[in-house]
């Protein structure tokens, strides 16, 4: 049966119900929200003399449950006009509706009893072969299926999304015993495909995967902590983006998920699991229940092991002492291990420095990891058949950069199991069998697939998704070219991919090279190329130190010549003889979108926030996106607009330092182009998707643009008007007077210059005036300042 999904019911519109909702409109689905109608008026609507029966009135809960999601930041939905897709109603009123939907699922409140109450009301509406789904965290999925109609329990399973459903790629899917196997099939298709999840397969377990290992994890982590005589402060500095966690690592995690949904995981596990050898670590240590008895439950209560206060020096995060539990100043944690480890930039080899490291932060790895290793190795087959699914789960639902089972790999299968064994622990004995039998690792590479240890049948078996996906970390054999900085990938058919890994994948000579290098040899032996990593971000921009030192020491010469390079570098790739794909994710800025800006076809991941931010460290685009900009807009005047709007849009998405908070609102900055450029919703199938763009452009017999020598610039006319915006912005003082010297020299270039009329230039013409404001900018002392500040802060001043 060909199954399409047009329209998803979504009931209940809680935090999670009303974020669901939104994402399904994200990706152009249909959403009906419903919940319950209230049982008692507010004050403001019996002023109103409403009643009960009034629709506004049945309705409230739902609505403000969505607005509220709607103000969210960082916001649930790609686009802000996705919200014309969702209706909401009430269950009383419309839960007959949800006839005409093709999916329907429940997000009401985790008692088993609601639940089935809502499934007893839902069986009387549904139509046979509808998806129904439940997105409980706990719950058992099978008790939740007993007593309905053999129809409902063949179509029914648990899809549990992870908070925000926007951002964390993790779907679990759980079936029950009588799932039809063709609808788990389709649900990890449509979640992987439409939804842009890592779709996971689970067993019903208490907790599933994600859950289950994670909450473990964050509880080890606890008794370690306090073992070793460590702080809140101590230990989210040893869990964090040093060993590939999230910036929240640990404690600020709890904060935001909320510290009592932590403490219900754990109580679950821990009353539900009465043979996991670990449950005794799932026992909630006296300072998580007295925060918990204190309901400093974390954001949603405003403090939780951390609190922000407003003192005399603006906003400041207070840690929580959990001997006194008391608020105070955040302590700087120095740890020699952790500061050597920063100045590394590949993560493989910052986790074997600090696993191996003598002083205490070592010991709390060879701790953890011990914990960690051990606790995975006994939930096989438990809570999954195959290591890869603890490994996925981990990384798209709590944002590991690296698996469990892939870490224990770079460590060295046998140097966990003297960890696990010091600490007095166990390991699962497949894995020594594993290791009986001659394999040395969980994974292995050959010929640029990944194979994983099947503990069933005691080999390695192909990753799914290894013919789908294009993984670069697989291709090293498959390695055209490189340098210190760059590698060229031959991906197959004709394409290949450049890659570069820098410090925030930050552009410098040595990837500028690198991209020349890549068209040079696409041209000479390939179809195609693509721009495109699998770092955290796409790229943060050009190198602002390098930037800042030829500015700082009058090396105008070398900026100039560093300047041209990134101009020709771009113009380079705009007119190769072959097609040139960029897929950006992430941070996409600077230099980065001008990349972007100069590509046959951008193929970007949905989390993409793309931007020209230049002017907010005292500069304008120099690598030609200033040049791009006024081309585009020149297009644009073609197409019947008021000849200044165009320009005018343009000028204020650089002027303005805009940064779009998705792939799709980088459409509406005129960044990515309608109709030409696409989206692709999993991160995971982006260089694929990238490929397929490549050689449909190749297919198609591309040919090497001409260079343009037709943009139309307006001259004073359009500079005058967009002077007198700048003054009366300054005049208002919304910016300062060096934002006004800067915006004023932007104008200058993407107006064409002091022409008295409007005229015909070539894009060398711009590229010109671009350079020369650029170079005069990055001498003045205002514009050293903000680099500066960028250089030492990360974040530039306002002056």
């Amino acid at each position: 049966m060909k199954r399409h999904i047009n329209k998803v019911a979504v009931l209940g519109s809680g935090v999670m119900g009303s974020r669901i909702a939104a994402h399904f409109a994200g990706v152009g689905v249909q959403v009906l929200l419903l919940d319950i109608a209230p049982k008692e008026l507010t004050d403001a609507e019996k002023a109103k003399g409403l009643s009960l029966d009034s629709k506004a009135v049945k309705n409230r809960i739902v609505n403000d449950a969505l607005q509220s999601a709607l103000k969210a930041n960082p916001s649930p939905v790609y686009n802000k006009d996705v919200v014309k897709l969702i209706r909401t109603g009430n269950f009383t009123d419309d839960m007959k509706e949800i006839a005409n939907y093709d999916w329907i699922i429940e997000v009401v409140v985790e008692n088993l009893d609601v639940k089935k109450s809502v499934f007893t009301e839902v069986e009387k509406y549904r139509k046979p072969g509808t998806l129904i789904t439940s997105n409980t965290s706990g719950i058992p999925i099978h008790l939740m299926a007993e007593g309905r109609s053999d129809d409902f329990k063949q179509h029914f399973c648990g899809t549990h999304f992870f908070n925000p459903p926007r951002y964390l790629r993790l779907l679990e899917i759980i079936p029950t015993p009588h799932t039809d196997p063709e609808i788990v099939d389709f649900l990890m298709h449509y979640g992987d495909l439409y939804l842009g999840k890592t779709t996971v397969l689970c067993k019903d377990t208490p907790a599933f995967i994600a859950n289950r290992v994670g909450v473990y994890s964050i509880m080890a982590i606890f008794h370690i902590m306090q073992e070793m005589q460590l702080n809140i402060d101590d230990i989210d500095a040893l869990t964090g983006p040093v060993i590939g966690r999230p910036k929240s690592a640990t404690f600020r995690t709890a904060d935001v998920v909320g510290i009592d949904t932590l403490v219900r995981v754990a109580k679950g596990v821990a009353e539900n699991c009465p043979q996991d050898e670990a449950k005794d670590i799932f026992v909630i240590p006296p300072f998580l229940q007295k925060v918990v008895e204190n309901k400093w439950l974390g954001d949603k209560t405003g403090q939780g092991f951390y609190k922000k206060t407003k003192g005399e020096g603006g906003k400041e995060i207070l840690t929580l002492n959990l001997e006194t539990m008391e608020y105070g100043p955040r302590q700087k944690s120095k740890f020699a291990s952790i500061e050597a480890a920063k100045q590394v930039e590949d993560l493989k080899q910052r986790l074997r420095g600090l696993f191996t490291a003598g002083d205490k932060a070592g010991q709390f790895y060879q701790q953890f990891h011990a914990y960690l290793f051990s606790y995975i190795s006994h939930r096989i087959p438990e809570i999954a058949d195959d290591i890869y699914k603890v490994d996925d789960a981990m990384k798209a639902g709590f944002g590991w950069e690296i698996g469990a089972f892939e870490s224990w790999d770079v460590l060295g299968v046998e140097n966990g199991i003297k960890a696990i064994e010091a600490k007095g622990l166990s390991v699962a004995p497949w894995v020594k069998e594993m290791l009986e039998k001659g394999m040395k690792s969980f994974y292995k590479i050959e010929a640029g697939k990944k194979y994983y240890y099947d503990v069933k049948s005691h080999v390695y078996k192909l990753l799914p998704g290894a013919d789908t996906f294009v993984i670069l970390e697989n291709l090293s054999g498959n390695v055209v070219w490189k340098n210190s900085a760059c590698t060229l990938y031959d991906i197959g058919d004709g394409v290949v991919t450049i890659d570069w890994k820098t410090k925030m994948n930050t552009i410098g000579g040595e990837v500028l090279e690198g991209v020349n290098k890549a068209i040079d040899r696409a041209e000479k032996d390939f179809r195609g190329l693509i721009i495109g990593n699998e770092g955290a971000n796409f790229s943060a921009g050009a190198n602002v130190g390098m930037i800042f030192m030829y500015a700082a020491e009058q090396e105008y010469d070398e900026l100039d010549m560093a300047v041209r390079m990134f101009q020709k570098t771009t113009m380079r790739l705009r007119y190769s003889s072959i097609p040139v794909i960029v897929a950006p994710h992430a941070l996409t800025l600077g230099g980065g979108c001008e990349m972007c800006l100069h590509a046959d076809k951008v193929q970007a991941a949905a989390e993409s926030y793309i931007g020209l931010v230049e002017l907010g460290v005292g500069l304008i685009p120099g690598g030609g996106g200033t040049k791009e900009m006024a081309l585009r807009a020149s297009d644009e005047f073609k197409e019947g607009r008021i000849e200044e709007e165009p320009l005018k849009d343009r000028f204020m998405a650089i002027a303005m330092a805009k940064v779009s908070t998705s792939a799709q609102e980088a459409f509406d900055l005129g960044v990515l182009r309608k109709g030409h450029d696409e989206i692709t919703l999993n991160q995971s199938r982006l260089i694929a998707d990238a490929k397929r763009s490549v050689l449909q452009l190749a297919d198609e017999g591309y040919t090497r643009p001409v260079e343009r020598k037709d943009v139309k610039v307006l001259g004073r006319a359009a500079l005058g008007m967009l002077l007198t915006g700048i003054h009366s912005m300054r005049f208002a003082n919304y910016i300062s007077e060096h934002d006004a010297k800067i915006a004023g020299k932007l104008a200058y270039v993407m107006s064409g210059g002091d022409l008295s009329e409007a005229s015909l230039v070539s894009e060398q013409y711009l590229l010109d005036l671009e350079r020369e404001a650029f170079l005069s900018l990055a001498g003045e002392r205002k514009t050293l300042e903000r680099l500066q500040s960028v250089i030492k802060t990360g974040k530039p001043i306002r002056n």
